[in-house]
């Protein structure tokens, strides 16, 4: 199954009663298993989920830890890029050359890389001068 035709069918069982905005994600891992995840919304809104963080957590569930490839689909009139945190989560599992792929529900697709959706990403390199052995 392709990316687009996962992240397609899972953005169908997204949860959204507040905004009725359904997103759909879809991930290849480094094994090359595919995880899905849509977003799923809650009354105290911010609480909510978004698909590209569903679809990471599957990742790690399902015991892979690297993004090859991303695909992320809504209906929208132009490619929905992921939000702020979702981009520094994906940048956390993807290297900054990984392919991401943004579509929409009429077929408007617009392709980028984790760099372009990130620059100046934040990461654990950042931290190598913090003490190891903090107690």
């Amino acid at each position: 199954m392709s990316l687009l035709s996962a992240a397609t069918d899972v953005r169908l069982r997204a949860y959204v009663p507040y905004s009725r905005f359904k997103v759909g994600a879809a991930l290849r891992a480094g094994s090359g298993a595919v995880y899905v995840g849509c977003n799923v919304e809650n009354v105290a809104y911010p609480e909510g989920t978004c698909a590209e963080a569903g679809a990471i957590a599957a990742m790690i569930a399902g015991g892979d830890t690297r993004i090859t490839e991303i695909c992320v689909i809504a209906d929208s009139p132009d490619p929905v890029p992921p939000c702020g945190g979702c981009r520094q989560k994906i940048a956390e599992f993807a290297g900054q050359d990984v392919k991401v792929t943004l579509c929409t529900t009429d077929g408007k697709t617009f392709e980028t890389t984790v760099a372009d959706l990130l620059p100046g990403v934040f990461s654990a390199a950042h931290m190598d001068r913090a003490p190891k052995d903090q107690k």
